[in-house]
């Protein structure tokens, strides 16, 4: 995960993932060029940027001055897919990616080390990928729920079965916990104190030539105009491969494929 930390710990405004483990608590996208990425997503989706503490080759994207995803413009670099990834928070990351690989998942990268925290690149067991992340969560994380990130959809074989398996990796029955998972109109929903931050759908194929219907972690971005995000996507060089009154699944240049979704009127 992107490292956003803005205040030091113990100052008011900084989480660890040791309070909300179990729930979605970052998106970030790997990329091959930092500066199309960035044009790309400014016309899109209107965002801002800053550096990472990471390095040259990462940034921080804003949405009206709140972080809401990471870039990371590595994907030639270390030869990875290019693909937007959704982060869960969890109490220890060595235990947590233990815990996929023995329920038959695999750990692509990590845990490794990422001040201040540990962070893990792993996949499920029908092949979608995901990513852990134990430590700090930046200033004011609590604004990321209610800035662009929707909630996060997984499309898979079986939604019981990977709600099984995600269940148990990230302890989502632990009393202690504030997630609720639930079984709502064909879907696995899941809430974090209140909010509905994933949904997990079946049908996906693991063998289909088309990668948007293999299993795999959809990011939903919550817009004003869903029509002008596609409009702007086609015109700065990406695609439309669906699209509804309410939402329309897009591709970026570099293939990566993310939903907006109309943003929820306000309670």
């Amino acid at each position: 995960m992107n490292d956003d930390r803005t205040s030091p710990a113990g100052r008011r405004g900084t989480l660890s993932t040791h309070s909300v483990f179990g729930a979605p608590c970052w998106v970030s996208l790997t990329s091959r060029d930092l500066k199309v990425t960035e044009e790309f997503y400014s016309a899109v989706l209107g965002w801002q940027w800053r550096p990472a503490r990471l390095g040259d080759a990462f940034r921080i994207a804003l949405a009206d001055g709140r972080p809401v995803a990471g870039i990371a413009a590595v994907a030639g670099m270390w030869q990875m897919a290019v693909a937007w990834t959704p982060y869960f928070a969890v109490r220890s990351a060595n235990e947590a990616a233990s815990r996929a690989q023995e329920r038959g998942g695999t750990a692509a990268v990590g845990p490794i080390s990422l001040p201040p925290g540990r962070g893990a690149l792993l996949a499920d067991r029908d092949g979608a990928t995901f990513g852990i992340w134990e430590g700090e969560l930046f200033t004011e994380w609590e604004t990321w729920r209610t800035a662009q990130p929707a909630f996060i959809r997984l499309h898979t074989r079986d939604a019981f079965d990977a709600a099984i398996f995600y269940g148990e990796v990230f302890g989502w029955a632990d009393p202690e916990g504030d997630c609720e998972v639930q079984y709502e109109g064909g879907e696995v929903v899941l809430r974090n104190q209140g909010h509905v931050v994933a949904r997990i759908v079946s049908g996906a194929l693991g063998a289909a030539p088309d990668p948007a219907i293999r299993p795999h972690w959809q990011v939903h971005f919550a817009v004003e105009d869903v029509a002008a995000c596609a409009r702007a996507a086609e015109v700065h060089g990406g695609g439309v491969l669906a699209v509804r009154e309410d939402e329309a699944v897009l591709r970026d240049v570099d293939g990566a494929q993310f939903t907006v979704t109309v943003r929820p009127a306000p309670r």
